[in-house]
């Protein structure tokens, strides 16, 4: 199939960005023809024309995957969209009308639009299993802390932590230092403290994780804490953002956490990544809603043909016959606009 994979941004480094680039890669394993599409071009953009990928040039693909609300706007004339929200924020996030199908990336985010009365099926955020991977097994005790978290605030208590219970500690600012191969430093590290996706980089490269940031001043809470058996399936279904435990963490409390690392886990969070968060799976799930929706959308585009055609015949019979003819006939009309 021709499919174009369009993002608001692929200047940089970031969640969505390296999703994008995971579902290129495995599309274009599934034999695809694939270009993308993005308002703001740069690092991630270059790395995926490398793939052998170009920017749109086609003025029609069989299908469309895009995220954000403003790409949607922009192609729905293309193709077949299906658009991913991958959070509630209003804004680029808002599902857009002009897509013909909807999916989130979390069961929280299919609930609280269900009760806006818009449809969704739940694709989780594919990760490149492949490429995020087990490197190095983790130690047997906690020697080595990643931070992933975005805010400074977050950063600080975190670094504080380590200190205090005298454990490494990188610090990684994906807005800043737009590192690429994220992938390495994560199995550098026994566990890694973040929130969504960067969690779900960690878990497929089996590590132990903490569900921590204070980047969203807008929540009443701040993370899910530490991640294992008793709880990751919870944390998942609020993409890992922390709207399961809804926790609050001092110094303190973020220590504990940290204590309750066991190397065993690691491994379990790298089956459950397999399990529940292979892209493989995520592009399968995209490619059986095209095929079982496809042929609605052809349905109703010639449904509206057919609408267009007898508005068009109503006109001309209009201008050849009198008013007592004519007021019904604008009657019908204005009923079949309704659908054109």
């Amino acid at each position: 199939m021709d499919i174009l994979v369009a993002t608001n941004d692929l200047a940089n480094t970031a969640g969505t960005q390296t999703y994008t680039y995971a579902i290129i890669q495995e599309l274009l394993k599934l034999g695809h023809k694939v270009e993308y599409f993005a308002f703001d071009n740069g690092l991630v953009s270059k790395r995926i024309e490398k793939l052998g990928v170009r920017f749109m040039a086609k003025e029609n693909y069989d299908l469309i995957l895009a995220n954000h609300k403003p790409i949607v706007q922009r192609l729905f004339q293309h193709g077949y969209i299906i658009q991913t929200t991958h959070g509630i924020i209003p804004g680029i996030e808002e599902p857009s009308s002009f897509a013909d199908f909807h999916v989130c990336v979390s069961e929280y985010q299919k609930k609280y639009f269900s009760e806006m009365k818009i449809k969704m099926d739940v694709i989780k955020n594919g990760i490149d299993c492949e490429r995020f991977r087990i490197e190095r097994p983790i130690h047997d005790k906690l020697t080595n802390v990643l931070s992933l978290c975005k805010s400074e605030e977050a950063i600080k208590l975190v670094v504080s932590c380590c200190k205090k219970i005298k454990v490494e500690c990188k610090i990684i600012r994906h807005w800043k230092d737009h590192l690429w191969e994220i992938e390495k430093e994560i199995n550098r590290a026994d566990l890694v403290i973040g929130v969504g996706r960067s969690l779900f980089d960690a878990m497929a490269c089996g590590r132990a994780v903490i569900s921590y940031d204070t980047r969203y001043k807008d929540r009443n809470f701040e993370g899910d804490g530490y991640l294992d058996k008793s709880n990751i399936k919870n944390s998942i279904v609020y993409n890992c953002c922390g709207g399961f435990n809804r926790r609050f963490f001092n110094q303190d409390e973020l220590i504990f956490e940290l204590k309750k690392y066991n190397s065993d886990d690691g491994l379990y969070m790298r089956e459950v990544a397999l399990d529940e968060l292979n892209i493989s799976k995520s592009v399968e799930k995209y490619l059986n809603i095209y095929n079982e929706n496809k042929h609605k959308k052809e349905k109703d585009e010639k449904l509206t043909a057919c609408y267009k055609e007898i508005y068009d015949e109503i006109d001309s019979i209009r201008s050849s016959y009198s008013w007592r003819i004519t007021k019904p006939l604008r009657k019908i009309k204005s009923i079949i606009k309704w659908f054109i």
